[in-house]
């Protein structure tokens, strides 16, 4: 919709009404916190917007015309509205700076988010603040960055192997992808390790597509693979097939830590391949991340 050059601003109409109130140019200028010469000027040029007669001056003061008191009417309902509208985007605002929308890849979600946010919380109570309030939905890559673009989440936080185009992004932690069998496992013995083209062709355990180690195993890889064994939607799922003898798998290390240091699984070496990865938070909008529960998260973990 687009409105006439004539339609009045709200401080003009805020001097109107303030005229209405108190019957005089003087009293609505102490209102008003101005002259009594500046509200008699932009009364007139109200009216010359306008093009309409909305008071005259009497020996008792000022006094709306039948035509400035349908205008001050119509301009009452306006500026309560305008109110609320400014008390809605003061609320946003505060929402934005207080809570915070995350999408996270589940490697990021289950092994690193959590003791970030902990450490925020105690670092926003050691100076007396209110900690941010962080409403995480924990998804593959791919619907990480798809819920970024389109306004579902804040923030996100990915492992894929590239920037998703049209997006700001900073690296916010390190990983590697490690190739785990159980002891029992013939590769297990091997002081060789495995090169790229073997595990191409090896049946794997892997995550679902759109998954960020998925991607970057197959970036790195640079050929076709074989035909998962077994796709799973959670890192814990690939483990517990592995440790139940379905096929290898190459996980997130920081997924499979624990498992690798009670033995339960085996680090095979890969030889011809550096799975060494980022992991990065992604973003709309300016280069440098925007005021408020974003940057301060992206701060503290900086």
């Amino acid at each position: 919709m687009t409105l006439s050059p004539r339609m009045p601003d709200l401080p003009a109409l805020e001097i109107l009404l303030a005229v209405a109130r108190t019957g005089s140019l003087s009293a609505a200028a102490r209102e008003a916190g101005l002259t009594q010469q500046a509200v008699s000027a932009r009364l007139a040029a109200l009216e010359t917007r306008t093009g309409v007669r909305l008071a005259s001056r009497t020996p008792r003061g000022t006094q709306l015309t039948p035509q400035g008191a349908v205008v001050a009417q119509w301009a009452d309902r306006l500026l309560h509205l305008a109110a609320e509208v400014d008390a809605g985007l003061a609320a946003l605002r505060d929402d934005s700076r207080s809570t915070l929308r995350v999408s996270a890849s589940l490697t990021v979600a289950e092994h690193l988010l959590p003791g970030w946010l902990v450490s925020l919380h105690a670092d926003a109570a050691r100076r007396g603040e209110t900690p941010i309030r962080v409403v995480l939905t924990a998804t593959n890559s791919d619907q990480v960055i798809d819920q970024v673009r389109d306004g579902g989440a804040d923030l996100g936080f990915i492992e894929g192997p590239t920037v998703p185009p049209g997006m700001r992004s900073r690296v916010v932690g390190h990983d590697e992808l490690v190739l785990v069998v159980p002891p029992g496992h013939p590769w297990a013995r091997r002081s060789a390790g495995v090169d790229a083209a073997e595990l191409a062709g090896t049946p794997l355990v892997t995550r679902e597509p759109g998954s960020g180690t998925r991607d970057f195993l197959t970036a790195a890889l640079g050929v076709p693979q074989a035909p998962p064994a077994l796709e799973l939607s959670t890192a814990a799922a690939v483990r517990a097939a592995v440790l139940a003898g379905a096929a290898p798998a190459v996980v997130s290390r920081l997924a499979a830590g624990d498992d690798l240091r009670s033995g339960r699984l085996r680090a095979v070496p890969l030889t011809g391949l550096d799975l060494r990865r980022d992991l990065r938070a992604i973003w709309t909008g300016p280069r440098v991340p925007p005021a408020g529960a974003i940057r301060t998260l992206l701060s503290h973990i900086g």
